[in-house]
């Protein structure tokens, strides 16, 4: 409980001195409000984004999808080396990485930058609590429905990485490896407080626990390389669509709402 403690404390007070957005005033043309129903409006747009598609986006998918292919064909050479020496199972590195991915992570980083910004009036952390949130709940659902349709098995039951079992029991997590949920979840928060940052090196670094979540899940056993790398594609891509629509050029965010954790981007 300590060392989840420091890793949250120690990231809230990061993302307060180091990720707060330019909120200089300038004039504007137009507002929106990121309220709970701009939320929904945003909810139903990724909702209808595969029909948007075009041909690069298709192309990505393929890519992602090929790239999973090609990683799966060094699964169990992988598994079979990591498992001839597990003298790291609960090392620092391998239990941050879990850590830094566990369900309630994200739950507990929202809460935190949201109060700090409740606190201090920082409205870059404020946006970061949103958009954490905002990708979580997304990535989350996808994260279910792939799991469940393709029904992967777990390296643990040892029947190897090309065995399936397509909508078995919703609560039974054996048939569930594919994505891994902890790299989805480690790949939006890192994506979220990297898109946020504004130092490259701060950019660079916010992905570091994000692949020791995916050393940590290959390490204990708990998924597939490939699992790892499609989970991270998901998370990846979805928190990068979240913060896209939230960000504009020269646009600065402000208080537009009593509510207190309503804000409002102006497009000039």
């Amino acid at each position: 409980m300590k060392k989840i403690s420091l890793v949250i404390i120690l990231t809230i007070l990061w993302g307060h001195s180091l990720l707060a957005q330019d909120t200089s005033s300038q004039n504007s043309k137009q507002s929106f409000n990121y309220t709970f129903s701009q939320f929904g409006r945003e909810t139903v747009d990724f909702v209808k984004q595969p029909a948007k598609w075009d041909g690069s986006d298709w192309l990505t998918i393929a890519l992602v999808g090929a790239g999973t292919f090609l990683v799966a064909q060094a699964d169990q050479p992988i598994r079979t080396d990591v498992l001839k020496d597990q003298r790291y199972y609960y090392s620092a590195p391998i239990v941050t990485g879990r850590v830094w991915a566990e369900i309630y992570s994200p739950v507990i980083l929202f809460s935190g930058f949201a109060a700090f910004s409740l606190l201090t009036n920082d409205i870059g952390t404020r946006k970061i609590a949103y958009e954490i949130g905002q990708a979580s709940l997304y990535a989350g659902a996808l994260s279910f429905v792939l799991k469940l349709v393709i029904g992967r098995s777990r390296p643990y039951l040892n029947e190897g990485n090309s065995f399936f079992r397509p909508f078995s029991s919703i609560f039974n997590q054996d048939n569930k490896s594919m994505p891994s949920g902890h790299s989805t979840v480690a790949f939006i928060l890192s994506t979220v407080l990297s898109r946020n940052a504004k130092s490259p090196v701060l950019k660079v670094l916010a992905y570091l626990p994000a692949v020791l979540t995916m050393i940590s899940r290959v390490y204990q056993d708990q998924h597939w390389v490939s699992d790892t790398f499609a989970g991270a594609a998901l998370g990846y891509f979805v928190g990068t669509w979240v913060v896209d629509q939230h960000e504009q050029s020269n646009s600065p965010i402000k208080i537009t709402s009593a509510f207190p954790l309503t804000i409002s981007i102006a497009l000039n």
